[in-house]
């Protein structure tokens, strides 16, 4: 055999024979992004075909949870039911008797009077009830002395009752457990009306606005939930303001209490709801009735039964149903601002009474 054959046939078989190297090179070549879109299309496809016909489809909502509602048997529809129906009933029982003071509010006097049963409606419509408790000058002095002490009553709630919690959720306190079992102590037993009646009179604070709002100025129970919402934020916030140069009082107002907001709006609820409703402090206390809260007017004007000044145009026959209807208004405008403002702190509160019930 010559050299040239066996150089053709070397050259041939190098020709024939192709490395790794170029096949991936040229698959590599293939693969321009026309291709890559076919053969994706193609495997989606391979695999909606190989998905069982009769799989159950489960449909998902924005959030990413199930659609399909369990099927809930023939026991659980009327159990749930039954409760819904208690449920229903009980909010009846206790909304009616706000509906029946309202509705007689605003019907007319001797139409109430003959009307027997339950009181669905009013009895023919009239606002001549409002206008006259609008005219009795103590309602509205009244009002004047019931906000005064529900916002500077409040504020100094929050501000003691702030003080007393943050220092009993100092977990570095001496004798940090009996200040807090005498603290306690005083839910359960107190030296009554008369020792009471006494420090307020060698005080000198007897006929005075200070008189209803100092003798409750801090609840022990209230400040027993601030406590335990102090100690739920973490010890770390405080050491690095303490590492910083801050002292307890910018700890309490800067940190503390902005992180407790929803406990906060619990406070006002239940310091402003107590002083809004107290009636008691200022009946032993007070001596002048230009200082008198609405809730003590409120109190004469049902029990003593003092509306003589509200219903001098009305005759002697009428003013036994004039007055009941007077008393229905008055009651309506003693209980609208709570209930109006109620609606805004509700969300605040289940979360703020229900801090510490739950140990993680």
């Amino acid at each position: 055999m010559s050299m040239r054959s066996i150089s053709s046939t070397s050259s041939a078989s190098k020709t024939s024979t192709t490395s790794p190297m170029d096949l991936t090179r040229s698959k590599e070549s293939m693969r321009t992004p026309e291709s890559m879109r076919s053969i994706e299309s193609m495997e989606a496809m391979r695999s909606l075909s190989s998905k069982p016909k009769n799989e159950p489809k489960i449909s998902m909502n924005r959030m990413g949870t199930n659609r399909n509602k369990i099927k809930r048997n023939t026991g659980e529809l009327v159990f749930d039911g039954f409760n819904s129906l208690i449920m229903i009933i009980l909010m009846l029982i206790t909304l009616y008797p706000l509906l029946y003071v309202a509705f007689s509010s605003v019907s007319n006097p001797s139409l109430l009077v003959k009307h027997r049963g339950l009181l669905l409606y009013p009895k023919g419509f009239t606002l001549s009830s409002y206008k006259a408790v609008f005219k009795n000058p103590m309602i509205s002095l009244g009002y004047y002395n019931t906000i005064f002490y529900v916002v500077v009553g409040t504020f100094i709630n929050l501000f003691l009752t702030s003080l007393g919690a943050y220092v009993l959720s100092r977990k570095k306190l001496f004798w940090k457990n009996v200040i807090t079992v005498y603290i306690i102590f005083t839910m359960f037993f107190s030296g009554g009306l008369i020792p009471k009646y006494l420090t307020v009179m060698s005080l000198g604070l007897i006929d005075s606005r200070w008189a209803v709002i100092l003798p409750s100025a801090i609840s022990t129970y209230n400040m027993i939930i601030m406590r335990t919402s102090f100690l739920s934020i973490p010890d770390s916030l405080e050491e690095s303001a303490t590492i910083d140069g801050a002292s307890d009082i910018r700890i309490l107002f800067n940190i503390i209490l902005p992180l407790s907001l929803p406990v906060i709006a619990v406070m006002i609820l239940f310091y402003g709801v107590s002083h809004w409703n107290s009636w008691f402090n200022a009946m032993v206390y007070l001596r002048t009735r230009e200082l008198y809260p609405l809730q003590l007017i409120l109190r004469e004007i049902l029990i003593t039964n003092s509306i003589d000044s509200m219903i001098t145009d009305v005759s002697s026959m009428d003013k036994e149903p004039v007055g009941e209807t007077i008393k229905y208004a008055t009651i309506m405008v003693a209980t609208l601002p709570v209930l109006f403002i109620y609606p805004f702190l509700q969300r605040y509160f289940v979360k703020g009474v229900m801090i510490g019930a739950i140990k993680e």
